[in-house]
C-alpha cells in the first residue's frame, strides 16, 4: 500500500510541476534585456532558461541576442527541435524588441552581457559565426546537436566572448 501511495504522489507531483501545455506557457518579456529604443550601444546577450516541461528540471535551453549600435531590435539566434520535425532549419534567427521572453513558462537567466566597444567588435564575427554553424538543419535531445551545442560552438569560434554555459547546458559538450 506505501508503495502505491508514493507512486501516486510522484506522478501528481511530476503532473503538477511540469507545464505539459507550451500553448498556454508564458512567453513575456523578462525585463532583464537592455531596451533596444534607450540603450544605443551594441549589445551581446546569453540567456537560458529550464528546458519545457519535466526537462527543466536537468536540462536548459540557451540562445543568443545581439544588437547592433543604434538598432531597435535585436537579432535572436537559437535552434529549436521542433522545427526540425516541421521540415525547417533547426537554427531559427528573428527580429525582437524582448529577446529576454519566457522560455514557455521558464524565467530566463542572464549569463553573459556585453555591451558597448566590444560588443560592436564581437557582433560581426558572431553573425560570421552563425553562418558557419555545421548543424543548422540537425537537432537530438542528448548527445546534441541541440539548442546549448548552438551558443557553446559560438563561443569556441568567437573565444573572446568569454562564454561559459551552466553545467545544466546538456549538449553544450557536443561543439568540442
Amino acid at each position: 500500500m506505501k508503495k502505491y501511495l508514493a507512486l501516486i504522489l510522484m506522478v501528481t507531483l511530476v503532473s503538477a510541476c511540469s507545464n505539459n501545455n507550451w500553448r498556454t506557457a508564458s512567453r513575456e518579456p523578462a525585463g532583464i534585456a537592455p531596451d533596444p529604443l534607450i540603450q544605443k550601444e551594441a549589445v551581446i546577450e546569453v540567456y537560458a532558461a529550464d528546458a519545457f516541461s519535466w526537462r527543466g528540471w536537468f536540462a536548459v535551453h540557451s540562445w543568443i541576442a545581439v544588437k547592433a549600435s543604434d538598432a531597435t531590435e535585436y537579432t535572436v539566434y537559437e535552434v529549436v527541435g521542433w522545427r526540425v520535425n516541421n521540415g525547417l532549419p533547426a537554427l531559427h534567427e528573428f527580429q525582437t524588441t524582448t529577446p529576454d521572453r519566457y522560455w514557455y513558462g521558464a524565467k530566463p537567466q542572464k549569463i553573459l552581457s556585453i555591451e558597448g566597444d566590444k560588443a560592436a567588435e564581437l557582433i560581426p564575427k558572431i553573425t560570421d559565426a552563425v553562418s558557419r554553424y555545421p548543424w543548422a538543419n540537425e537537432y537530438t535531445v542528448f548527445p546534441g546537436p541541440n539548442s546549448n551545442t548552438f551558443p557553446a560552438w559560438i563561443g569556441l569560434q568567437v573565444p573572446e566572448l568569454g562564454l561559459e554555459l551552466p553545467f545544466s547546458a546538456i549538449g553544450s559538450g557536443y561543439a568540442d
